[in-house]
């Protein structure tokens, strides 16, 4: 099994929102990161990042949420580019699983044509709702015409223990982490947005986004469990690990 670190694009977001108390101006270049796991029984992406029509048209595709969070990638920065270059075409795909249904991480659901898409069945309920886009998310975007299949709690995808998903609400209702058992590297878990930046889980911060504090603290103590015993912690949207990691695990 080999795990490929993928761009989904790049956007700007205020330090703010996730460290209270900087100043309000402060801003930051955050990477919006995606996965792809080649597991023998067959490829999997983990999240589709920002939508690849955003970049040339911020205003157009996000609305007003371009204004929040505008895009700083070039329009070839996209997830279904990131893959193309490991020879790999998002229309291929598989199985596609979404930690959460965020304008930024399922903004490019459309690229993958024969995929099943695999969410938290309480995620799926809050994209769902009246009041959805207030809360970060474009139906138009993450709705495609494929199989999504709603999941509840844990679930060992392959059957053996080596791609793992584990619930870890509190940025949204249905947020979920991926645990990677690597034949060389031992285990990853890809934490996505329940810890945004190193600094949040290091200083005990609560992002001003997140939708649930008691739900949100319950997911940093599983995190620093799982980081106790040794795995390796990918945030959400934290350049400077972004940058220190590889291009690849094994």
């Amino acid at each position: 099994m080999k795990l490929n670190l993928l761009s989904g694009g790049r956007i700007r977001l205020r330090r703010a929102t996730y460290i209270p108390g900087a100043p309000r101006e402060e801003v930051f270049e955050a990477p919006v990161p995606c996965f792809l796991i080649r597991h023998p029984k067959g490829d999997v992406v983990i999240d589709t990042g920002c939508n690849p029509a955003a970049a040339a048209d911020p205003a157009g595709i996000w609305g007003a949420l371009a204004k929040s969070m505008p895009p700083l990638h070039g329009p070839e920065e996209h997830v279904g580019a990131s893959l193309a270059a490991l020879g790999v075409r998002a229309e291929d795909v598989p199985l596609v699983v979404m930690t959460h249904l965020h304008f930024d991480h399922a903004g490019a659901n459309a690229l993958f044509a024969r995929a099943e898409f695999i969410v938290q069945a309480a995620e799926h309920e809050a994209a769902s709702a009246g009041d959805a886009e207030a809360w970060g998310y474009l139906r138009r975007e993450w709705e495609v015409p494929r199989p999504m299949r709603q999941i509840s709690g844990e679930l060992d995808l392959f059957g053996d223990g080596k791609v793992n998903l584990i619930p870890l609400p509190g940025h949204t209702p249905g947020l979920m982490g991926v645990l990677l058992d690597m034949p060389e590297e031992g285990r990853i878990l890809i934490a996505g947005d329940a810890v945004p930046l190193r600094q949040v889980l290091n200083e005990d911060r609560m992002p001003r986004n997140m939708r649930d504090p008691d739900a949100a603290r319950a997911s940093y103590a599983r995190v620093r469990a799982i980081e106790a015993e040794g795995a390796l912690v990918i945030c959400g949207h934290d350049m400077p690990q972004w940058q220190a990691l590889r291009p690849a695990y094994a």
